[in-house]
């Protein structure tokens, strides 16, 4: 299988600056695995690689979407697989590097996303339920998707009547797929305490503001219409509605985004602890270096 070295951890504990080490050590080139960076024009909010940063290794899937344009994780999975591809064709090493586990698993592992006729008809009627309503529908027709959707989630539970009413539950058509890698992959994780993460956390949010992100923000999304975008979801932009709405003072935005990111971080120790075999260490660790080394010679 071909490898493909996948650098994973929480928001800005030093991921970006690690894969561009790896990528001159290693002849490779990176692939971004970040939902946010994807989208062209917001560039402060999500801490986007800049090509001063990028140190001429090419870059995938960062500026590559419109910012008013959907983008989800089987678009993620379709580029993403075509980018390793492309990169394995210039007989370099493919390095994903970013904290949005679905995206890596869907890309990395053989995750299928089958394309269901929309009945636009049993949509808008699921538009009309309650979210209790959508639980009790989905209890009687796939009661074993719940287990892994919230009932508050009220876009999974849509989605989920969806696929069932398209012929196939969800849950059985993800029971047929193994789930196992696609590639030989090696997860290396930057793991770092918890309260050191926090701080640089709060110290990076404080360097978007003084970057320009109440400038940023502003310029794209404070047309109400724009916060139904997928872009708008992200952390770091979200926020600023009840700022729009004159809800919140900007230090209130700034705070609301610092505690958000803190707790989507972890999360994400938390997902990538349960979903994937990572491969943990402190992000100077020197360790990095032999063990990555090991693994590319694995094989040969």
């Amino acid at each position: 299988m071909d490898k493909v070295l996948a650098i994973v951890g929480p928001t800005g504990i030093g991921k970006t600056k690690l894969s561009i080490q790896c990528a001159k050590r290693w002849h490779g080139q990176v692939i971004s695995a970040d939902s946010m960076q994807v989208y062209q024009k917001m560039d402060i909010g999500t801490a986007k690689v800049t090509p001063k940063e990028q140190q001429g290794i090419p870059h995938y899937l960062v500026d590559a979407q419109s910012y008013d344009q959907p983008y989800n994780v089987k678009i993620f999975q379709d580029k993403c697989r075509q980018a390793i591809a492309n990169i394995k064709q210039a007989h370099c090493l493919p390095i994903i590097c970013g904290g949005t586990g679905l995206y890596l698993k869907a890309a990395l592992y053989d995750y299928v996303f089958e394309e269901e006729q929309d009945d636009p008809v049993y949509t808008k009627y699921l538009h009309t339920l309650t979210n209790e309503e959508l639980v009790q529908q989905l209890k009687q027709v796939d009661p074993k998707s719940l287990e892994k959707i919230h009932p508050h989630n009220r876009k999974r539970l849509i989605r989920a009547l969806q696929i069932c009413h398209s012929g196939e539950t969800k849950s059985s058509r993800e029971a047929k797929q193994e789930h196992v890698p696609l590639y030989d992959v090696y997860f290396l994780g930057l793991d770092m305490d918890r309260e050191q993460l926090h701080q640089r956390i709060d110290q990076r949010v404080d360097q978007m503001f003084d970057a320009g992100l109440v400038k940023e923000v502003t310029t794209l999304f404070s047309d109400p219409k724009t916060w139904e975008y997928t872009s708008f979801q992200g952390i770091g932009y979200k926020e600023f509605r009840a700022y729009f709405q004159k809800e919140m003072t900007l230090d209130q935005v700034k705070e609301k985004i610092k505690t958000d990111s803190r707790r989507y971080a972890k999360r994400q120790y938390t997902w990538f602890k349960h979903q994937m075999d990572v491969h943990w260490f402190q992000p100077d660790d020197p360790k990095i270096i032999p063990h990555v080394e090991a693994w590319l010679q694995e094989g040969k």
